[in-house]
């Protein structure tokens, strides 16, 4: 499928290519507006291509100069999507994402039902971030409104459904949906098809 795109609008994508060119050599097609914040810790990987009002932010709690926010290649993310990284947050090759996703791999506070959660009399700007890194392996499809939390791995090969939250990590070559994130399919490789998990 092509898009056809008007007069006009050809004429903003050539603008965006060489603002891109400019931004990230590497990078396909970075539109704008986008908001970084923490540049430097950010690895556009090869072909990136975003949509309009993206915001990848990363920053150092250690003071070392590496990289938070690791793109692949040939990845396609789509508008108002939201990244956010204190460890990283690795995104595998060919990921496609829709629009309005946020993922991050920090939270204000701990909530996890132990010893270290954090409390509610504290306000939530003042609560020690709980950080653990974010994968999503290659070939993996996030659908519009997404949501992956701190400490996720989700599997190469993978669609989530539009507005699920992923809380927890999620083998390869798996369908998941709902709030919290479940599978719901896995693909079998003997008859080439996706199969229901019950």
């Amino acid at each position: 499928m092509r898009n056809e795109y008007s007069i006009l609008y050809k004429l903003k994508l050539a603008i965006y290519v060489l603002a891109t060119k400019l931004l990230c050599r590497k990078a396909r097609l970075i539109r704008f507006p986008i908001d970084l914040r923490g540049r430097k810790y950010i690895d556009f990987g090869e072909s990136l291509t975003t949509g309009v009002g993206c915001r990848f932010e990363a920053f150092t709690l250690d003071g070392k100069n590496i990289k938070k926010i690791i793109f692949g290649r040939n990845i396609q993310v789509n508008d108002y999507v939201h990244i956010s990284a204190m460890d990283c947050v690795r995104i595998g090759d060919n990921v496609l994402m829709a629009s309005h996703i946020y993922i991050s791999d920090n939270s204000h506070g701990c909530y996890k039902c132990g010893l270290n959660d954090s409390h509610p009399d504290i306000p939530p700007a003042e609560r020690p971030y709980f950080v653990s890194p974010v994968e999503i392996g290659s070939n993996t499809w996030l659908g519009e409104g997404v949501i992956v939390m701190p400490g996720v791995k989700i599997g190469k090969g993978c669609v989530v459904g539009a507005h699920s939250v992923v809380t927890k990590s999620i083998p390869d070559y798996s369908m998941v949906a709902g709030t919290p994130a479940k599978v719901i399919k896995q693909f079998n490789f003997k008859n080439n098809k996706w199969t229901k998990v019950y």
